[in-house]
């Protein structure tokens, strides 16, 4: 079943209506993704952990579900507030007020929507050795994303690894979308950077 079957009225009337293989289908298909954005807040057995509790949370929840977003985009706003809770009792909190001074030095390398004015050259990469690499660099990549701040590297997995759009990433995350722009800004600086410094040196 496709991301848009799982969307429509009829699927989601079934889903209300506690029908246990579509909610099946339901986590079949979105486990994946939702484990995927809580790995970017928490560690693997504790966004394991959060995901489960989400389609707990969810299940129980269904039959009020009232269809103003995506099922997605209603079921990763849960699992980002379980993720939420459990950083709070670890003492962490994410801000979402991106008033800290990074700085802007790129900012002329991107479009008001977030996107590339002109983007990075693309790689032709064939043989060994240039497959090497760019596992090399998707490794330093998922590292640098790894040590981003919580609230850009959340947008990031949102916007540029789950696709999700910015409506859908202000409601998931209660903030606007001149918020979403500045740390998804400076989130794919930080990449841009990252990726300059690798084709100049070979070194993450």
């Amino acid at each position: 079943m496709s991301e848009s079957q799982l969307e429509t009225p009829d699927f989601v009337e079934r889903l209300r209506d506690g029908d246990r293989a579509a909610f099946a289908l339901l986590v079949k298909h979105y486990h994946p993704r939702l484990l995927g954005t809580a790995r970017r807040l928490l560690q693997p057995a504790d966004a394991e952990e959060a995901v489960q509790e989400s389609w707990i949370a969810a299940h129980g929840a269904l039959a009020r579900f009232e269809g103003r977003s995506t099922v997605l985009t209603w079921l990763t706003r849960i699992v980002i507030n379980q993720a939420r809770m459990q950083l709070r009792r670890q003492g962490r909190e994410i801000q979402f007020d991106p008033t800290e001074d990074t700085g802007d030095a790129l900012a002329h390398r991107f479009r008001g929507d977030g996107h590339w004015q002109t983007p990075p050259l693309t790689w032709t990469l064939h043989g060994p050795d240039a497959l090497l690499t760019r596992d090399e660099l998707k490794q330093c990549m998922e590292k640098h994303i790894d040590a981003m701040p919580d609230n850009q590297r959340l947008v990031l997995e949102l916007r540029d690894i789950q696709g999700l759009d910015f409506g859908a990433i202000c409601n998931i995350l209660d903030i606007s979308p001149s918020n979403v722009r500045v740390l998804l800004h400076r989130a794919r600086t930080r990449l841009f950077q990252l990726v300059d410094h690798f084709q100049e040196t070979g070194e993450c």
